[in-house]
């Protein structure tokens, strides 16, 4: 496939894979924002924050189980077909959110249904990230494979950015009706969104990895069983690579904003555009960060992007306190763009952990258990954390992120470089 084709490849996963993030990232912002008043207005305002935050995590212990399912049919059919199907349900789960009736209407069924659409949303979403970096990545030729993967994850920040941009539009033009029914307009425009990603997706073709694999007979009758007996450790390791950044980035995108607006007393509209602001920067990073690593190895960049994590933990509360605007865009940038040296590698490096013939599975289950693990809960615990000290400090949450910055970098040394500088290395080998 000739330089345009892999572009198109790339851009056709990038779409995609914003489209589902912006579905569950937009989640994330109203739960910090105002799920607390519409769907658990009966307990105290800081246990129904705690709730509703909870209800985000839920959607992340659905990702591994969507991973291990949806990684299966990934390697025994194809990665094409799965990546439609999870943007097609995943959308529709968006939009249905923005129709649900609040706790006023139907009482205690309006909390159970939002959480079961946030569970068949985070199921499905545990299979997209995994095929859609393949899908990048096994296109790509060879020394490139960091720079085009990492196309694929230009999709979270861009659909963070989108998520915030609805939000931010939606409280500034519905104003006081923002609560009644303002909120949902930024659910409902998932379909259109869903639209686009699929125009997109189904443009391209299967991977040319996959087709090979396939005609050569090559594929396993139960992939993850193979993951599991033989690549376990491979997934543990990868899975803490990956706790670390999503602790923090979770932290960023969801619970800054309830800290900053509950805690701090900040309007939403300069938490919302302070993440709107760094997620553009992120964005950028990526693609910086991640032709490093075809240049200079995985490692060496990675390994910086855990030890930012660690070093910024405190820094970046200290600016949020300040409760000045400008300090707080510029505690999201450099948080955001800092965290890119992590994350912009890690389509390739995931690839690269795993062969071919189980490679959806094994990528899907190794990253889904650490965005679980990390990202999942990391809302709920750091606003559990608020709670240690009397005055409700922040230092517990930051030394919460030094803990997971730790983590992924003692992972990252034990699993070593994927490749050498210039070319990708061999998968391990597989039975």
């Amino acid at each position: 496939m000739g330089t345009s084709g892999v572009r198109r490849v790339a851009f056709a996963s990038s779409a995609g894979n914003a489209v589902e993030l912006y579905d569950f990232l937009l989640y994330g912002t109203a739960s910090a924002l105002v799920f607390d008043k519409l769907f658990f207005p009966t307990f105290d305002p800081r246990i129904g924050t705690l709730l509703s935050l909870a209800t985000f995590g839920a959607g992340f212990l659905a990702r591994p189980l969507g991973g291990v399912v949806i990684g299966h049919f990934g390697d025994r059919i194809g990665r094409r077909a799965m990546l439609v199907l999870t943007l097609t349900v995943t959308g529709v789960c968006t939009a249905l959110i923005g129709v649900l009736p609040t706790y006023a209407s139907i009482g205690i069924a309006a909390p159970v249904l939002l959480l079961l659409l946030r569970l068949v949303q985070g199921f499905f979403l545990g299979g997209e990230q995994g095929g859609a970096t393949l899908m990048t990545v096994e296109h790509a030729p060879p020394g490139r494979t960091g720079w085009y993967g990492s196309w694929t994850f230009l999709g979270s920040p861009l659909g963070l950015l989108l998520a915030s941009a609805a939000m931010s539009l939606s409280v500034s033009t519905t104003g006081a009706d923002f609560l009644d029914w303002g909120w949902r307009l930024p659910f409902l425009f998932s379909l259109v969104l869903v639209g686009v990603g699929l125009y997109v997706r189904l443009s391209v073709q299967e991977s040319p990895v996959f087709r090979e694999t396939r005609a050569a007979g090559g594929t396993v009758k139960l992939p993850v069983a193979v993951v599991l007996r033989d690549h376990w450790r491979r997934v543990l390791l990868g899975a803490g690579v990956n706790f670390g950044f999503n602790m923090f980035i979770f932290i960023l995108a969801t619970f800054a904003a309830s800290y900053g607006t509950k805690q701090l007393g900040m309007t939403r509209s300069v938490i919302l555009n302070a993440t709107l602001i760094g997620s553009f920067a992120q964005a950028l990073a990526i693609l910086v960060f991640a032709r490093l690593s075809d240049r200079i190895g995985r490692l060496p960049v990675m390994l910086g992007g855990a030890a930012f994590i660690g070093v910024f933990a405190f820094p970046l509360f200290w600016l949020l306190e300040t409760r000045q605007p400008a300090l707080v865009v510029v505690a999201m940038v450099i948080a955001f763009t800092g965290s890119a040296a992590i994350f912009g590698p890690m389509p390739a490096y995931y690839a690269e952990l795993f062969g071919p013939k189980i490679r959806y599975s094994g990528v899907s289950l190794s990253y889904q258990l650490g965005a679980v693990l990390g990202g999942g809960l990391s809302p709920v615990i750091a606003a559990a954390l608020l709670g240690v000290t009397a005055n409700h400090a922040s230092w517990p949450v930051s030394l919460y992120l030094v803990g997971g910055a730790v983590v992924s970098a003692l992972c990252l040394v034990a699993i070593g470089e994927t490749i050498s500088a210039r070319e990708p290395s061999p998968a391990p080998a597989e039975p």
